[in-house]
């Protein structure tokens, strides 16, 4: 009987798992695009160079994942933390 019960807990301790997975990976892909939508609001044609318009396009996008990332990350982790508070008390 014992092991039944380690089997139920293995099986939701992987939905979580799972669950937690899915949820941030659309939380990083949202805060990116939010983080591109915000970044047009920025001039960067002043540091551009002529004739390297793809090069600049590929930082744009980067720059929008990095920041996406680190926002998202942050809600998750807050998210994450916010749920741990009651094992405090």
């Amino acid at each position: 009987m014992p092991a039944f019960t380690i089997l139920e807990r293995m099986d939701k301790m992987e939905t979580m798992i799972g669950q937690t997975a899915l949820i941030s990976i659309f939380s990083h892909i949202f805060f990116s695009g939010v983080a591109f939508y915000a970044m047009r609001a920025v001039m960067f044609e002043k540091w551009i160079h002529k004739h390297h318009v793809l090069q600049a396009q590929i930082l744009y996008i980067f720059i929008s994942i990095a920041l996406g990332t680190m926002v998202s990350t942050f809600f998750l982790n807050i998210s994450s933390w916010s749920r741990q508070l009651p094992y405090l008390f």
